[in-house]
């Protein structure tokens, strides 16, 4: 059952007034879930519970941790079909992907029990003491990794299973020995709840401490929560904007911690003028079926395609533009990145260096796949467009 309250310290919490709504990708409605936006002393709150189940878990061993990932794999996989239908709700993804997004989630998360099996990411090394060694003798030396400690995990909306509350970098996390504060990302905040509880019914399984695992509702958290004074490191996967500013914020505390940060980019292309000769009409086929796969939300969706003026590019333009212009539209992952999306058409619609080929005008709910011409004295420049 979903009651919107936050995940803190084995407990659940609700002490804001400020209520969050789910938001149905495709219809734009609102689902009948509230979430409670997370208070100061929430945040608060769970960076201590996480400080302090730290103490303990960092002390389990490699062989606990495997089990522990397990469980949380094995409840992962038991999560109906109604919950694969929200998340599809949430994010407007198809069930086919969703149920093979599941099946990595759960699979990254066995991959690291095994890995903590095999031990070697400990990176063991014993220098054994030289007594006799002249002119000065050698110390036993000794080396192997440790935990750092709390570590703050913001999700990534377009894999909300893979990258996001159970994602990669929990797991990562909880395989090396930290306890974790997950921001849920608010364009799956029901997923993220589903995934939650069944982390925390993984942890009563495995006897591990209660504040191991928490989560944190709202917009606007996430600079309390790295800047807080416990937590030691950030994970994130999502945009570029986001990612740099929480790499400011880690950087320019009194102790500053690392951000482990997975980023988008445009992804160039780069044509070159024997291969478009050879298989263009391919090529042209190939990259705007990469451009819209996903509705073009992959972290791998090229966006800037460089050539070298000649009959094939000029031709590959011509058929990249009648085949994008065919492309039908798409639901996005939610309202948010429709908006940022339809900006950025804005801003290149505007530019006088930049020629609209293809793609109907934008509106409605759903987002049109467009194609722009600039010339590359724009892109030497610096335009900040491209």
């Amino acid at each position: 059952m979903v009651i919107g309250h936050n995940f803190i310290g084995g407990s659940r919490s609700a002490q804001g007034t400020t209520l969050l709504k789910s938001i149905h990708a495709t219809t734009g409605e609102a689902l009948p879930y509230e979430f409670h936006h997370a208070t100061e002393q929430e945040i608060n709150q769970a960076c201590e519970a996480a400080s302090q189940a730290f103490k303990t878990y960092r002390h389990t061993s490699p062989e606990q941790r495997a089990v522990f990932l397990e469980n949380i794999a094995d409840e992962l996989d038991a999560l109906g079909t109604d919950f694969l239908e929200i998340v599809s709700q949430e994010t407007a993804l198809p069930f086919a992907r969703l149920q093979g997004e599941r099946a990595r989630t759960s699979g990254q998360m066995r991959l690291f029990a095994k890995v903590l099996r095999r031990g070697d990411f400990l990176g063991a090394r014993i220098d054994t003491a030289l007594p006799e060694r002249q002119p000065l003798p050698r110390r036993d030396l000794r080396q192997v990794k440790i935990g750092v400690g709390p570590v703050a995990v913001f999700g990534a909306s377009n894999f909300p299973l893979a990258f996001s509350t159970a994602g990669g970098d929990t797991a990562s996390a909880l395989a090396a020995g930290c306890s974790v504060v997950v921001k849920a990302h608010s364009g799956h905040m029901v997923t993220a709840d589903f995934v939650a509880q069944a982390i925390e019914r993984a942890v009563e399984k495995s006897n591990m401490p209660k504040g191991v695992f928490n989560m944190i509702y709202g917009n606007g958290v996430g600079e309390p929560l790295v800047k807080h004074p416990l937590i030691q490191a950030v994970g994130f996967t999502g945009s570029l904007r986001g990612g740099r500013a929480l790499c400011d914020m880690a950087a320019a505390r009194p102790q500053p911690i690392p951000v482990f940060a997975e980023m988008s980019s445009i992804n160039p292309m780069l044509m070159l003028p024997e291969a478009l000769k050879n298989r263009g009409e391919k090529i042209a086929q190939d990259l705007a079926d990469s451009v819209v796969l996903g509705c073009g939300q992959f972290c791998t969706n090229p966006g800037l395609i460089l050539g070298i003026k000649s009959a094939e590019f000029t031709q590959l333009i011509s058929n990249l533009t009648d085949i994008m212009g065919a492309k039908p539209a798409q639901t996005m992952l939610n309202a948010g990145t429709l908006k940022s999306y339809t900006a950025g058409l804005e801003h290149l619609t505007e530019h006088q260096g930049i020629k609209h080929l293809a793609g109907n005008t934008q509106q409605g709910n759903q987002a049109q796949p467009q194609l722009f011409k600039a010339d590359v004295e724009l892109l030497l420049a610096g335009d900040q467009l491209l």
